[in-house]
């Protein structure tokens, strides 16, 4: 079995999941992205999104392939890049860390060690680059956010319990491997890794890490 980690590019965003690549929750302000996704332009703002975030930035994404298949991914950019990052009580990200936007491990290639190897694979990425630490923001299950004082946030979903936020990583399992809540919250904890920490990652996380990426409710876009 073959395994291959690469950065997101334009020329394999198509291989996100189908509900992936029109979704904008994290790429445009709240506003823009309920107008994109009422305008089925989803997919076109975020291939946007992408090129010029790489033309600005650099790689914001890790895409893994097992057999040639995706099996995985990740996205990633500095807060300055995500409108929907000063969206959040717990906002803002800080200044050294990247924010962890999503990930999502395909259910079928859970338990190969392939979440520890993706998640590695954007720490290095960004070690390389200088960064210090990853944040993301988790969700408590069962506490579905507010729609006052929440930023206007679209709910583009049509189960409730991930409406606005179906994007997000639980708190839980992104404690399990080894991030620290340095914001609470009862619904979106913020969160932070030390990007060195992963590569001291064991054996005995694959499995929370698995769960982690594995848990990631892909939302049915309503129409």
């Amino acid at each position: 079995m073959s395994r291959r980690l690469v950065n997101v590019t334009l020329d394999n965003l198509s291989d996100l999941p189908s509900p992936c690549r029109q979704c904008v929750y994290w790429e445009l302000d709240p506003v823009s992205g309920e107008r994109a996704r009422d305008s089925g332009d989803g997919e076109l703002e975020k291939e946007a999104w992408v090129s010029d975030t790489l033309l600005e930035w650099g790689s914001c994404g890790q895409l893994i392939y097992v057999d040639g298949v995706p099996a995985g991914y990740a996205l990633y950019a500095p807060p300055a890049y995500v409108p929907r990052s000063i969206a959040f009580p717990t906002s803002p990200v800080a200044a050294d860390a990247v924010l962890l936007m999503t990930a999502r491990l395909l259910p079928e290639f859970r338990g190969g060690g392939l979440g520890r190897m993706l998640l590695q694979g954007v720490a290095r990425d960004l070690t390389r680059r200088g960064m210090k630490a990853i944040e993301a923001f988790g969700r408590v299950p069962g506490n579905a956010p507010e729609q006052r004082g929440w930023a206007a946030a679209p709910r583009p979903y049509r189960d409730p319990e991930v409406a606005d936020y179906g994007c997000l990583l639980p708190a839980e399992y992104l404690r399990a491997v080894g991030f620290k809540t340095v914001r609470h919250h009862p619904r979106t904890p913020r969160l932070r890794l030390d990007v060195k920490s992963t590569v001291s990652w064991r054996e005995d996380v694959e499995y929370a890490i698995d769960r982690l990426l594995g848990s990631l409710q892909v939302p049915v876009l309503s129409r």
